[in-house]
């Protein structure tokens, strides 16, 4: 018998997304029974807006949306993208300088196939998405941890990332408001890391799906806005999921220079084609139509940040940073590690994260998901009545 043909090592090298996968097995049990609660996932739970539904449905009745379009999106879409751009990252790019994606996710992925090359060093501020590092590797680059933890509200200085600098760096990963640790960076803080990228020739890959959702008077000011020169080297990822209840629709774009951008357009041309038709039109409703339901989700997640941190922070060996944007709190809970919790001994948050699942039915994710272990990640995009109950059992277990 023939030996069974090697697999590829590139993507045999890739994990499995572990914020996907605590959901999935958190999932799993509650269909088995059992009184999970999840903090695992990363999406609103509200209903996307019935308007939004509406122009789907509508779409539906369009043959048009039943053939192919073009592959970078469809121009109305594009127009309506570049619009939105204009107003909350204060850039005007034009139609062509933009491809919409199968999520977020895919634009993340083509912006690091566009600009990075083998070898290539990509500085990545930790805590991180856990794609992040994937995508890096993927595209035959080298992500390069640089970390901030809880004593700085997780963001990171130019000081740093100029320490990290070699001369093989030629990219910087940027996020604020930051998946997993709802971290925000000011105006002054953004311009200072622009100023940094520019001075040094680097790409600035920066996700803003979060970039609507921010609170206590924060505004996420877009690295373009900060230093208006640096857009041309500065691919904008974004999306209607977080801001619109709209994750599964799959729906997310990329902005860049135009060269970026073709490169990125030509990938997509073989790997998926145009998105989804019927999604596009929905996603153009979004950006178009009455914000008041996407305000009102923002409202509601801000009442849910307080109450969040207000309960966690009720832990003995817990300390938690008042996040300023997204849906997440990313506690330091280095108090309880190095001791013995129902019989265990627990000295990562690996192990802690297993040991709260099984003895309080509560699903978090650990923080070697993003970066060093000592933390955890919840999610607060759930509702009220649960993300109490939640925090009530860790009281009692960690009594």
């Amino acid at each position: 018998m023939s030996e069974t043909p090697r697999l590829s090592r590139k993507l045999s090298a890739i994990a499995e997304s572990a914020t996907l996968k605590v959901d999935a097995k958190a999932k799993s049990l509650q269909a088995a029974g059992r009184p999970v609660i999840s903090y695992a996932a990363g999406e609103p739970d509200f209903a996307t807006p019935q308007f939004i539904v509406d122009a789907a449905a509508a779409a539906l009745q369009d043959p048009a949306n039943f053939r192919y379009t073009p592959a970078a999106g469809l121009p109305v879409l594009r127009e309506a993208i570049a619009a939105k751009t204009l107003r909350d990252s204060g850039l005007e790019v034009s139609a062509g300088q933009i491809v919409v994606t199968n999520g977020g996710k895919q634009a993340v992925y083509q912006a690091f196939q566009a600009v990075v090359n083998p070898g290539d060093e990509v500085l990545l501020p930790a805590p991180y998405w856990t794609t992040y590092p994937e995508a890096i590797r993927l595209a035959d680059g080298v992500p390069v941890e640089v970390f901030a933890d809880a004593s700085q509200d997780y963001k990171v200085t130019v000081a740093q990332l100029e320490d990290a600098r070699t001369d093989r760096t030629t990219t910087l990963v940027f996020v604020s408001p930051s998946n997993p640790t709802g971290a925000v960076y000011t105006p002054e803080e953004t311009r200072a890391i622009a100023e940094w990228a520019l001075e040094h020739g680097i790409w600035i890959i920066s996700d803003e799906i979060y970039q609507n959702l921010t609170y206590d008077g924060a505004r996420a000011t877009s690295v373009v806005e900060a230093v208006p020169e640096v857009a041309g080297q500065t691919i904008l990822v974004n999306g209607v999921a977080k801001t619109y209840a709209m994750t599964g629709w799959r729906v997310g774009w990329m902005i860049g220079p135009a060269a970026a951008i073709k490169l990125a357009a030509n990938l997509q041309s073989h790997l998926t084609s145009n998105v989804n038709n019927i999604a596009q039109r929905a996603a153009l409703a979004a950006l178009t139509g009455s914000q008041d339901e996407a305000e009102g989700f923002r409202r509601a997640f801000d009442v849910r940040r307080r109450l969040i941190v207000e309960e966690l922070s009720r832990i003995p060996g817990v300390t938690v940073p008042r996040p300023l944007g997204a849906f997440y709190v990313y506690p330091d809970v280095t108090g309880l590690l190095g001791r013995e919790w129902r019989g265990r001994r627990i000295d990562t948050t690996l192990e802690l994260a297993d040991l709260i699942l099984e003895e309080a039915e509560v699903a978090v994710v650990p923080g070697e998901a993003f970066g060093p272990s000592g933390y955890l990640r919840l999610s607060y995009a759930l509702g009220e009545d649960q993300l109490v109950a939640g925090i009530r059992r860790l009281e009692a277990l960690f009594a």
